[in-house]
């Protein structure tokens, strides 16, 4: 179909008496306003009463992609391109006298058009990527570091795009000359090459995942996993600072992924307490009297009695030597206390491991050790469930004849400076009395 509106503008322009001369440039004008005029009104009746009706009816369903679509402008910056259609056609009809001007606003529409996209296209994958995170599946897999790369190739293409219409050349020559600075792109996007291979080994083994509790002493990091993306992992530590840690040091370096103990029957608590060797000694009968008072161990002692007496007698041990036989220990009935102790605690699980034990001696004393698992695995409640049972742990040890070992402080050192002067001082006072 054709239909010169430039032939009707001439026409008019030759009724009101214009020069000729000048009727060619002047209907050409006006002929391209008006390609204006109709693209700008077609852009405000998309903008005010299309996209507008449609985000009304968005907001009355029950889904909510589509509202997420509008709430990324994937139709605002849409609509950019319909006026960019109308001109990069409409200019071909109203500067057909002029050539070479209709290539330049050609090719500049086109160019606006090229940049339009890639937005809108920025915008749908952003939407995309929220509507991902409103899955289950997201908390397990998180595909931020891939949209990122997919953005980069849409950039990276639309700006060749660009550059190959500006300089007009072929698209897939202005690659192939890129392909001579490789070196220097590789240079450039080291962090990010190395970022997506990371991040395709932690997504396929599943090592972080948003809200891990991750610790890597390297990077200074210790807390929850926020955010994972192509080039960092950041880290919000416990004292709420944050650490930023390169994706791929996650792969190239160690570190505790906490996933595992947060996803178990409880949370480990793993801490000794250090026992002066030399309260350690066999109980006698007023010690054993004394705690078959403390309900928990009573059955115990009772048995152990029954069980010691019996051996020593069929094998006719001399009782008068306390190295002869078996006996009871003080350590030995404290770690059965501590056993049963733990056992009745509502907060330990007693389905995952359960130990009470020695470790090796050291110049510090022996340390009986607790590894046992608690309930409740946040970490207030933990801290505070560990901390009363040490606290319990350490007040009844007394009861049992044994000392917690302890360094000598300031004040050990100055009440034993202090014995010796009044010892001293006795020693003189008793001298001079037998003095004549």
């Amino acid at each position: 179909m054709e239909f010169s509106v430039l032939s009707k503008f001439t026409e008019w322009l030759g009724l009101t008496g214009l020069s000729d001369k000048y009727h060619t440039l002047t209907a050409t004008l006006l002929a391209f306003t008006l390609v204006l005029i109709i693209a700008w009104i077609v852009y405000q009746i998309i903008n005010r009463v299309v996209i507008y009706s449609l985000k009304k009816i968005a907001a009355k369903t029950s889904s909510n992609w589509d509202n997420i679509l509008f709430e990324n402008g994937v139709f605002r910056r849409l609509s950019h391109l319909v006026p960019a259609v109308i001109i990069y056609f409409g200019v071909a009809v109203a500067l057909q006298p002029y050539p070479e001007a209709v290539k330049i606003i050609r090719s500049a529409t086109y160019v606006y058009m090229i940049i339009a996209g890639i937005l809108v296209l920025d915008a749908l994958i952003n939407s995309l990527h929220q509507i991902y995170n409103t899955l289950s599946i997201s908390k397990n897999r998180t595909i931020k570091g891939y949209v990122q790369v997919i953005k980069i190739f849409i950039y990276v293409l639309g700006a060749g795009i660009v550059f190959s219409v500006i300089l007009q050349r072929d698209l897939i020559t202005f690659f192939a000359g890129l392909g001579a600075m490789a070196a220097v792109i590789l240079l450039i996007f080291k962090d990010t090459i190395l970022g997506l291979v990371a991040g395709v080994q932690l997504s396929a083994n599943d090592m972080v995942r948003l809200g891990d509790w991750i610790q890597m002493d390297s990077r200074s990091a210790d807390g929850t996993v926020i955010d994972i993306s192509l080039n960092t992992v950041k880290v919000q530590n416990w004292d709420q600072t944050i650490s930023t840690i390169p994706t791929y040091a996650l792969v190239s370096e160690s570190f505790t992924n906490w996933r595992g103990m947060e996803e178990s029957g409880g949370r480990r608590i793993k801490r000794s307490v250090s026992i002066d060797i030399r309260s350690i000694h066999f109980l006698d009968k007023t010690e054993i009297e004394s705690l078959k008072k403390i309900k928990i161990i009573k059955d115990y002692i009772e048995k152990r009695e029954l069980e010691i007496e019996l051996y020593n007698r069929e094998n006719d041990i001399d009782n008068t030597m306390p190295v002869n036989g078996r006996r009871l220990t003080n350590i030995g009935t404290f770690r059965k206390y501590v056993e049963e102790y733990l056992k009745r605690h509502r907060e330990i699980n007693n389905n995952m491991t359960f130990l009470v034990r020695h470790l090796q001696p050291t110049e510090k004393g022996l340390p009986v050790e607790i590894y046992v698992f608690c309930k409740d695995k946040r970490w207030a409640y933990f801290e505070a469930v560990q901390a009363d049972i040490f606290d319990h742990i350490l007040a009844i040890i007394p009861q049992f004849g044994l000392k917690v070992f302890q360094n000598p402080s300031g004040d050990d050192i100055a009440r034993l400076a202090e014995n010796f002067r009044l010892s001293e001082s006795a020693n003189m006072v008793g001298v001079q009395e037998k003095q004549p």
